[in-house]
């Protein structure tokens, strides 16, 4: 086990040292998603993160339907594009920018929440591929309804 000294001269070693790494950008992802006024409005939590990965829910209201009382597909497309860009984002550690993606609606969306979980698959220095898979979950059973790829870019200048 290796160990390190902070600068406060407190000994960590490396496991304490990821967790706080890992915190932190908890942390700084809860911060830019709660500063997204869309993502308030439609009413999506954030609510997994890490070094690649990301989840964002969506309880399901009538106000997310179409006409056919499924989920709207911007609202899974909305949940798609953030969810990876997020899952990019952090994997290139910090903002970042969806530069395309390719969402596949698989069946109807109904329930009463959704389930977005993304991860980047590719991470390179300016970039990173993303891949989505998007749930709704009715009677507590998760459903697949959508999958998406993305490329995510840094928005650094």
């Amino acid at each position: 086990m290796r160990t390190r000294i902070a600068a406060s001269g407190v000994v960590t070693d490396a496991h304490d040292l990821e967790e706080q790494a890992v915190d932190d950008l908890s942390a700084f992802a809860r911060q830019i998603f709660e500063s997204q006024p869309f993502s308030q409005f439609i009413g999506a939590r954030l609510t997994g993160s890490g070094p690649r990965d990301a989840e964002i829910s969506l309880p399901v209201s009538g106000q997310h339907q179409q006409q056919h009382g499924f989920v709207h597909g911007g609202v899974i497309s909305y949940l798609a594009d953030n969810t990876i860009t997020f899952a990019g984002g952090l994997a290139l550690g910090g903002n970042a920018l969806t530069s395309e993606f390719k969402i596949n609606y698989l069946k109807p969306a109904r329930g009463s929440l959704l389930v977005a979980r993304a991860h980047a698959t590719g991470v390179g220095k300016r970039q990173a591929v993303c891949q989505c898979e998007i749930y709704s979950v009715e009677n507590g059973e998760e459903k697949l309804c959508a999958i998406a790829q993305g490329t995510v870019v840094s928005a650094a200048q």
